[in-house]
């Protein structure tokens, strides 16, 4: 099994039910098992389009899925919360990122890792932290540091929550 810190983010729909409906997903996947889930945060839209704000969180989880099966995984579980890739950085019922494949390099891009805008973005960073706070992102270095330097403008913390479900794989 190998390491990974998967991004979610919703700013369409009912971005909480959409976010659980993800972790769901993701904990149903064969071949892959969630070990953390971060707090939930609100965070404005970087880039795009006028937009609504975002709910965001990280996932870590292992998995036996080569990485490139993983990421075609994750777009089915996208497709079935309707997302659609009409805008870059657009407005998105669901968006996972793969944001680290424990020591997986790539510059292939479709699948680039780490993620290549990971260290500007707080909405990934500020989650990160909380759930693993020893984290370090490849060629970054400690999470909480690229935190730092990132900032934390237009991010918040949510009282909201996700939860991996009792029962599942």
């Amino acid at each position: 099994m190998t390491a990974v810190v998967l991004a979610l983010g919703s700013n369409l729909g009912d971005r909480q039910d959409i976010l659980q409906g993800a972790v769901d997903a993701i904990v149903g996947l064969p071949g892959v098992r969630v070990t953390a889930v971060s707090p939930v945060y609100e965070t404005v839209p970087v880039g795009g389009p006028a937009q609504p704000d975002y709910l965001n969180a990280v996932v870590l989880a292992e998995t036996a899925l080569p990485s490139r099966e993983l990421l075609d995984r994750l777009h089915e579980i996208e497709a079935a919360f309707d997302r659609v890739r009409v805008v870059r950085w657009g407005p998105r019922t669901l968006d996972i990122d793969i944001i680290t494949v424990d020591g997986e390099r790539s510059d292939d891009p479709r699948l680039t890792l780490p993620h290549p805008r990971a260290h500007e973005r707080a909405f990934v960073l500020a989650p990160w932290r909380d759930v693993d706070p020893d984290a370090a992102l490849p060629g970054h270095g400690p999470v909480a540091e690229v935190l730092a330097k990132a900032g934390h403008s237009g991010v918040r913390r949510s009282q909201r929550s996700l939860v991996i479900p009792e029962g599942m794989p």
